[in-house]
């Protein structure tokens, strides 16, 4: 029997190393190269269907001239919020990946799908984490009848392959990528090995067989999805699914999507019954805002090409320790670090010696510059505990001497403010050309000195 030899790769790229050593020399991460056995190469193609041998089944290159370039297939998935997430639908024959914590919502919102799925297409719903019977039980709960679902439990790669090529389906859902394993290798399920391996295989499928297929991966304690970062490069579209488990709100954002805007963010609320729709995510982001209350501002956030608006809160409290205590929830910290600095520097507030907190309301990662200026009225409202005016939005980036940036997209963002009943926006001066919404009054100012006056 032959010996087994060990190699060392890193858990972030996949890339195998000679030896240990603390930084990967591909990814530059520092401490993520760890020690497993070596996986035995894959010696003879395993099936005549082009699965293994041809790939996507293209045996010969071709002149670009020659390739038929029609637009992408799509069709429906049942939500709109999980459409508008993909680009318009989901593409036929592409390989889909849904991140998420654990119990955050990823399997209820795919077996909800597949009640729509079903009413024009065969679903195929491979589970390696439930039985038969307990997806049955979790469907009767969301009210997904489902006449063409079709169950498996399984997590063997190959047996999956064969019942793919048995059925044929139009829609293959995975859950999860971590669970499945290639009986060729020695390694456990989830290894990168295995990773890399089973998502190749559903690759091709996808490619080869123009299935769909949506597969579910876990996200480890950093907040990226479990594996070698080589399996977000792989697929088409990836997806994560966010929202702390206290709250009911959920939010789906696509952080990389081949056939539409990246950004893009959907609104989902948990019930009894599986997860609805929420069509207005601005009116939920605001819902019990308080009135009349220091240390709160309202700004308006592209998420791809819809515009929303957050509520950013900031809280300023005098400390006697040497080494003020910062924190940002919802915002780049280091962002929130260099608004801090000009409002002292160029603003004329004692911040210095006071502890920050900046916290944006609902769970949203704010992370474009047009809401510094939200930020910034925010932390002066608190230090002066003076409030902020209830109708009004501000939008606009800070520059380190204390000037206003223009923004893109603001006349999505007026017409946004104005339709949620606000009266005023505070905007940069150099803002050029815009078109302001009958009843909405612009304040237009050059530095945060300005805003500041006319505000506060």
């Amino acid at each position: 029997m032959a010996k087994s030899k060990n190699v060392f790769f890193c858990t972030e790229c996949g890339n195998e190393v000679l030896r240990w050593q603390g930084q990967c020399p591909a990814c530059g991460a520092w401490n993520t190269i760890v020690e497993r056995p070596s996986e035995p190469k894959s010696k003879v193609p395993k099936s005549a269907s082009g699965r293994r041998e041809g790939g996507f089944g293209f045996a010969h290159p071709r002149l670009i001239g020659e390739v038929e370039a029609t637009d992408e297939l799509r069709f429906e998935t049942g939500m709109r919020e999980l459409d508008r997430v993909l680009g318009g639908g989901a593409v036929k024959g592409s390989l889909v990946l849904v991140g998420g914590a654990p119990g955050i919502g990823k399997s209820t919102l795919m077996l909800q799908i597949c009640d729509s799925l079903c009413r024009f297409a065969n679903v195929l719903y491979v589970s390696g984490e439930e039985s038969e019977r307990q997806i049955k039980l979790r469907a009767e709960r969301l009210r997904v009848r489902g006449e063409r679902l079709y169950l498996l439990a399984e997590t063997n790669l190959e047996n999956i392959l064969s019942a793919v090529d048995e059925l044929k389906p139009d829609v293959l859902i995975v859950d999860s990528i971590q669970t499945l394993y290639n009986g060729d290798l020695t390694t456990s399920p989830g290894s990168v090995g295995q990773v890399k391996d089973c998502t190749l295989a559903l690759m091709n499928v996808a490619k080869g067989q123009g299935i769909t297929v949506f597969v579910i991966g876990h996200v480890n304690k950093e907040g990226s999805i479990a594996g070698p970062k080589v399996l977000e490069h792989m697929v088409d579209c990836v997806l994560y699914f966010e929202g702390e488990q206290q709250t009911t709100y959920r939010i789906l954002r696509a952080a990389k999507n081949r056939f539409g805007a990246t950004n893009e963010i959907g609104v989902f609320e948990m019930a009894d019954t599986g997860l609805s729709e929420v069509p207005n995510p601005s009116e939920m982001l605001l819902e019990g805002r308080p009135t009349n209350t220091p240390g709160t501002c309202v700004t308006c956030a592209m998420e791809g090409i819809r515009p929303v608006l957050a509520e950013v809160q900031a809280l300023l409290t005098p400390t006697s320790s040497s080494m003020p205590r910062r924190m940002a929830s919802g915002v780049d910290f280091n962002r929130t670090m260099l608004l801090l600095a000009v409002l002292e520097k160029r603003g004329g507030l004692l911040v210095h010696t006071c502890d920050a907190y900046v916290n944006v309301v609902g769970g949203l990662e704010l992370e474009e510059p047009a809401v510094d200026l939200a930020a910034v009225l925010a932390l002066a409202s608190s230090f002066r505990d003076k409030p902020v005016p209830g109708d009004l939005a501000a939008i606009g980036e800070v520059g380190l001497t204390g000037e206003l940036r223009s923004v893109n997209a603001l006349n999505q963002r007026l017409s946004e403010v104005h339709r949620l009943g606000f009266a005023k926006c505070i905007v940069p001066a150099r803002c050029g050309k815009v078109t302001v919404p009958d009843g909405l009054q612009l304040i237009k100012v050059h530095n945060i000195r300005e805003a500041l006056a006319a505000v506060l």
